[in-house]
């Protein structure tokens, strides 16, 4: 049985003829499958789990969403960036993006996508493999344009992990998702969200059933704003050092969208502290201060 469960998949559609030529011998498996995947409409049963059960998160919590994607830009492409607070907030910005019309492929690393019915779940249903720190690292960047000009809707953790800072403020981020915008020259979506990280801490221990059953009972508010595009319009043709520029943008634009959400929380630490999750990083804009000066 565990074989078969480490084993199993579900069918990848068939490779179209205008990506087959980006594999070669010497790529990983998954490598053709993501493709086809990305290549195509998302998977019918995707579909339907966001239209039957994007109620499912709101039973833990308040869900409220503001903001909203431009409709004529459904049709997508879209790069969605979101900060990222804890284990339960993926379940929090897909609700979201649904009620705003978005059908979302989220990029993840690569130890998730290899789990057994998760992963392989995950992949179909778009999730894009990051393989950080090895030789196939930037077929996710692949992955994420053939999505990208096949309409889809792409959602990405420019943080990298849950962010480890003292205050709460989303960490400078890494400039995998600003080259991505770059090289495909489309803008950003900055999603911020707050309130998901009290419902599932951050250690993998007991204490996770703990947070879960305390956020059944109080019921805390999962907030999620959708701010507007970032352009780099005038980072075009890019140059050295515009992916950091970018980077900045991208940050900035999170920053500026969490501040509502987290009104009437001091600004240097949030009101609901997680004693498992470490302090590790610093924040892009400590205090959720911005200087007016960045776009």
């Amino acid at each position: 049985m565990g074989t078969w469960i480490r084993g199993w998949r579900p069918s990848a559609p068939p490779l179209p003829d205008d990506v087959a030529g980006l594999v070669g011998p010497d790529d990983p498996e998954w490598f053709a499958r993501e493709l086809a995947i990305a290549a195509t409409p998302p998977w019918w049963l995707w579909r339907f789990v966001l239209r039957n059960f994007s109620w499912l998160p709101g039973v833990f919590g308040r869900l409220q969403v503001t903001g909203s994607v431009p409709e004529e830009w459904l049709d997508g492409p879209l790069l969605l960036a979101v900060n990222h607070i804890g284990d339960f907030d993926t379940f929090v910005v897909a609700a979201a993006l649904h009620q705003a019309g978005v059908t979302p492929r989220f990029m993840a690393t690569g130890g998730i996508m290899r789990s057994p019915v998760a992963g392989p779940l995950l992949e179909r249903c778009g999730g894009i493999r990051v393989e950080r720190g090895t030789d196939v690292a930037a077929h996710a960047l692949r992955v994420t344009q053939v999505a990208l000009t096949h309409g889809g809707h792409v959602v990405a953790y420019p943080e990298g992990r849950v962010g480890l800072t003292a205050d709460g403020w989303p960490e400078r981020g890494r400039s995998g998702l600003a080259r991505m915008a770059l090289a495909a020259d489309v803008p950003v979506i900055p999603v911020s969200q707050w309130g998901a990280h009290e419902v599932l801490q951050y250690a993998n221990d007991w204490g996770k059933l703990r947070t879960l059953l305390r956020a059944l009972w109080r019921q805390p508010a999962l907030r999620v704003h959708i701010g507007p595009p970032v352009f780099f319009e005038d980072l075009q043709p890019v140059r050295v050092g515009d992916a950091n520029r970018a980077r900045t943008r991208i940050a900035a634009a999170i920053t500026r969208g969490l501040v509502p959400l987290r009104a009437g929380e001091p600004a240097d630490r949030p009101a609901w502290v997680d004693p498992t999750r470490p302090t590790t990083a610093t924040a892009a804009f400590p205090g959720g201060v911005v200087p007016d000066d960045i776009p």
